[in-house]
């Protein structure tokens, strides 16, 4: 071979090397690293269902407000790694004073969800076909849910409107009452007895309907009277051990009344449910891994979750709510690093965070000792169980 033929050759080495590497590069399965730990944790990620079953999207509830800004939602959890998360809002972040404001704050927030999800080409997945689809395709996908009931005001009816939206996921409390309770909440004085008979004919419409129940924020009281009449799963997204209190002394006083007890978790384990397990609490992702560990332990590997209480996307600020007003909420910048606390954001839960949250995840579970079908239950797969019993209702 001349000198010609050998540098035409080392040229279509490099091009080809090149492109190579460009592929990986721009594959987010291939963004850890070229070490073979990193190809194992990506092999995992793509080949699991990872979904976060409780993810905060902040979105104006005003109607002067919307659209709202415009969020990269679909960028963020391709990022993280994640296949899905179950998107959620409260309604009674602002104090809900007179009768028709919670419905209308609902309705103003799930069409500002339409905005995001139009913008970012994305889809509700409606069963778990559609979130199988969407991980087959590697497109990212959203579950309706929102935490609290606020917005049925004593309706039943609007059960049946919420699921006609998309609505999949129904938190039944949150932090205030609504104005026709539903239940007694676990960080305020018991009023009702635990479970209300609005509560439970709620519950009985999600059955009817195919939506999935989550019974976080609920005491024990209403918890045990709710599985006595759940004819399907429920879960509880988003808490952590009542023995796992981490490091932040401040923290732990103020999570623990958020917390389940090792007797209460195994009832619910027991009825078939699933329990989240939040990033609160868990200063790393070891420390995080380890309270899933602990969990498990407790109510075995069927039963755990995902459940971070983080924000995929920058939070939103209200003009209308008390404190500093933001200059222009709708030109707040929502791309780029974390403008709250560390441990507000998804992406951004531990302050140790190389990489997105699910590949992070994966990382920490292999090196407690877990391995790829139990990471691919815990990931995903106990939600999706739950998620197609619950829904496998009226279609």
């Amino acid at each position: 071979m001349d000198n010609s033929q050998q540098e035409l050759s080392r040229r279509k080495f490099i091009v080809k090397v090149t492109a190579a590497g460009a592929t990986l590069m721009l594959n987010p399965l291939f963004s850890l690293g070229k070490n073979d730990d990193d190809k194992r944790i990506a092999e995992i990620v793509a080949r699991t269902t990872g979904v976060d079953t409780h993810n905060h999207i902040d979105v104006p509830l005003n109607p002067d407000e919307l659209p709202g800004p415009k969020v990269d939602l679909a960028g963020n959890i391709r990022k993280s790694g994640l296949s899905a998360i179950c998107m959620t809002f409260a309604v009674d972040y602002q104090k809900l004073s007179h009768e028709g404001e919670a419905y209308d704050r609902f309705i103003n927030g799930l069409n500002a969800m339409d905005e995001v999800l139009k913008t970012n080409n994305m889809k509700r997945s409606l069963n778990l076909a559609d979130i199988k689809t969407a991980h087959k395709r590697h497109t990212p996908t959203v579950i309706q849910s929102v935490e609290g009931a606020h917005f049925l005001e004593g309706k039943l009816e609007r059960v049946v409107v919420a699921y006609d939206r998309g609505l999949r996921q129904l938190g039944l409390l949150h932090d205030s009452d609504a104005s026709i309770q539903l239940g007694d909440v676990y960080t305020n004085p018991p009023k009702w007895g635990g479970l209300t008979s609005f509560g439970a004919d709620v519950i009985k419409e999600c059955e009817r309907l195919g939506i999935l129940v989550d019974l976080t924020h609920a005491s024990n009281e209403t918890i045990n009277a709710a599985l006595k009449i759940t004819t399907k799963p429920v879960i509880i997204s988003h808490t952590g051990l009542d023995t796992q209190l981490g490091q932040n002394e401040f923290m732990a006083k103020m999570m623990r009344p958020r917390l389940i007890s090792k007797e209460q978790a195994k009832i619910v384990a027991s009825a078939d449910g699933v329990i989240g397990v939040w990033t609160h609490l868990s200063e790393t992702p070891l420390e995080y891994a380890q309270n899933v560990r602990a969990m498990v332990e407790v109510v075995g590997i069927d039963h755990v979750c995902i459940g971070t209480d983080t924000k995929m996307t920058p939070a939103y600020r209200s003009p209308a709510a008390p404190g500093p007003k933001p200059v222009d909420p709708k030109s707040q910048p929502q791309d780029g690093k974390n403008s709250g606390r560390v441990g507000e954001r998804t992406n951004e839960a531990w302050q140790s965070q190389k990489n997105g949250f699910y590949f992070a995840v994966v990382e920490a579970l292999l090196k407690v000792g877990f391995v790829e079908d139990e990471i691919a239950k815990v990931g995903g797969g106990n939600f999706c169980r739950v998620f197609d019993a619950a829904i496998s209702g009226r279609q």
